[in-house]
């Protein structure tokens, strides 16, 4: 049967745009409105409703654009199921990630889509610069993380890219590739990781996503699913990471130990960082914070407020200029 008019004429998009959601109707309308706000249009919105039990449908349907599309889990299955489901979906030749909590600022994909068209055509992820934003709308902190290229090295110590930063070509995602649905947390740094094993990255220093920062509904709030993830990403790629040098191995164990010394138990904590020492005692870092955690919570968690105060007044000055378009 041929297909008729109206199929023909469909115009498949460049970009997909994937917004996984969770109860999160107070917040999934920003998202959606930051995206129909970009001043590149030629985009679809895919929006996973994972099981939503507030009125999340009930927001969605309340925009009335045909390139929004919506689909409903009937059950809570986690962001990965939720992602894996967009990809499945995605009509265009590129997918950018957007959670249903941040914002993009309306020259995002503009500005990766132009990369991705002027650049190494072997590039094959870009992400940007953001801005944390606290609920009250106030910046806490820029992040620049600054690599470009071969990046695997950087992602086995850290995860330095912002998940709504993201924008990558599709073919990157094969029956192979998709989010793990296993892992309690840190899913999205375990994709960018098995992609940097295969492809380039490209990175814009610019902010154009304000990743917002809030007491609920956010996964890594929950301080022994952050740290059960971190763990999950140490033991998955030891190989790899023991390859890097013992210093990224040390790095995991450094910040399980900061993390637990700040929102977890200090005991544990203190534990860590002194793992962290044994394994790379060069590092004057882990040795400060190991002594700093001997005098227990309150004054550990009192210097590094300290220390977060003095950092911003010190990068504030370089940042000056960005903040007044935020």
């Amino acid at each position: 049967m041929r297909p008729s008019k109206k199929a023909r004429n469909k115009k498949i998009p460049r970009i997909s745009v994937i917004i996984p959601t969770y109860n999160r109707a107070d917040m999934v309308g920003r998202a959606v409105q930051s995206v129909l706000n970009q001043t590149y249009q030629d985009f679809e919105i895919i929006i996973i409703d994972d099981g939503s039990t507030d009125s999340t449908e009930e927001i969605i349907r309340g925009f009335h654009d045909p390139r929004i599309r919506y689909i409903r889990h009937e059950r809570n299955r986690g962001g990965s199921a939720a992602r894996n489901s967009g990809i499945c979906a995605a009509q265009g030749e590129y997918i950018a990630f957007l959670d249903s909590d941040d914002e993009w600022l309306p020259q995002k994909l503009e500005k990766q889509f132009y990369l991705f068209k002027t650049q190494n055509p072997e590039i094959a992820v870009v992400y940007t610069a953001y801005a944390i934003v606290d609920e009250r709308g106030r910046i806490k902190k820029i992040e620049k993380p600054r690599h470009s290229g071969y990046i695997l090295q950087k992602l086995l110590a850290s995860n330095c890219i912002g998940a709504s930063t993201v924008m990558a070509k599709k073919i990157c995602f094969t029956k192979d590739t998709k989010f793990d649905e296993t892992l309690p947390s840190c899913q999205d740094w375990d994709m960018w990781i098995r992609l940097a094993k295969k492809y380039n990255f490209a990175y814009i220093p610019e902010i154009l996503v304000k990743r917002y920062e809030h007491s609920s509904n956010r996964i890594t709030a929950d301080s022994a699913v952050r740290i059960a993830g971190r763990e999950i990403i140490l033991k998955k790629f030891l190989k790899e990471i023991e390859r890097q040098g013992s210093n990224v191995k040390a790095e995991h164990y450094f910040w399980m130990g900061n993390y637990l010394c700040h929102f977890g138990d200090i005991k544990k904590g203190r534990k860590k960082l002194f793992q962290a020492l044994l394994i790379f005692p060069w590092n004057p870092k882990y040795f400060l914070h190991f002594f700093i955690s001997l005098f227990g919570k309150r004054i550990y968690i009192k210097l590094g407020k300290f220390k977060q105060k003095c950092m911003a007044l010190l990068s504030y000055p370089f940042n000056k200029k960005e903040l007044r378009f935020l």
